[in-house]
């Protein structure tokens, strides 16, 4: 039987329970008011959010912008990181809106562990400054960036929320913030990992090696393959890695190991530092 994420099945739930109980709660979570970056008044953001703004950031020497969302939560409530765990909800960035934009690359900070009960998930809480970098499809003319993000933000339960953002003019500064945000990314390490792949009846299990002593969270991802589901990793006394994988098929199938991203936490709940390997070296 293929297995679906408990994150969907759990925000199907909560949209049920609001939609039948309270109709302008179920409103305010499935469809929060979307607001521009600019002078958007507070009563116009959704559950848990102070504010959330793009830095305009500054053109590097490319012709690229270098820029990032702010999220600023209110006490208690946390957001995720692109690869949250079994429940979390990553952010969706839709771009139709900007002009001269060929692609965007984030930098993602290293994430929290974000506990909620006995579960354990990869987030953030306070305050998010993610950037990005938005390539220029024609080099030297302005990148107006435009974006629908939905997210989710949860306190004792996740509410499902969609924001329209708009990107005032780039700056000519490097600005302070997006520059710690970038230095605080997860350390990519040289060497590739030893890893295990078995057959499962309706996908894969993955183990890998971790090099980085006494990690604490762990987080496993084929980034060309977003329709493969994979589990929260795992980890033993070895400092060993598991995750299963489950692709649309619902059948075993070849997993990418060049592909692989493994991404290794070392103390999240108090002072995370993070640490990145690519691809894994497959072993009998």
């Amino acid at each position: 039987m293929t297995r679906i994420p408990p994150i969907a099945a759990a925000f199907f739930l909560i949209a049920g329970s609001l939609t039948t109980g309270t109709p302008a709660l179920a409103q305010a979570a499935l469809t929060a008011t979307p607001w521009r970056s600019q002078a958007a008044p507070a009563t116009e953001l959704p559950p848990g959010l102070d504010s959330a703004r793009l830095l305009p950031g500054w053109t590097d020497d490319k012709g690229d912008r270098v820029m990032a969302l702010e999220l600023r939560l209110q006490p208690g409530w946390k957001t995720y990181w692109r690869t949250p765990g079994d429940s979390g909800l990553p952010p969706h960035f839709d771009w139709q809106g900007s002009r001269n934009l060929a692609d965007v690359t984030f930098h993602w900070p290293t994430p929290q562990a974000i506990r909620s009960g006995d579960q354990l998930d990869l987030g953030y809480h306070d305050r998010l400054v993610l950037p990005f970098t938005a390539h220029a499809a024609t080099p030297g003319q302005p990148v107006h960036i435009e974006t629908r993000i939905e997210i989710g933000l949860c306190e004792s339960i996740c509410v499902p929320a969609q924001l329209d953002l708009a990107a005032p003019p780039s700056g000519t500064d490097h600005d302070p913030r997006i520059k710690a945000a970038m230095q605080s990314q997860s350390q990519p390490l040289p060497d590739r990992p030893a890893c295990r792949v078995t057959e499962l009846d309706d996908g894969m299990r993955l183990s890998v090696d971790l090099p980085v002593p006494d990690t604490g969270m762990a987080a496993i991802e084929l980034p060309g393959h977003p329709q493969v589901w994979i589990s929260s990793a795992q980890i033993d006394k070895a400092n060993r890695a598991t995750v299963e994988m489950v692709a649309p098929s619902g059948k075993p199938f070849d997993v990418d190991t060049d592909d692989l991203r493994v991404t290794m936490i070392v103390a999240p709940e108090t002072d995370p530092k993070g640490f990145e390997t690519r691809g894994c070296d497959p072993r009998d």
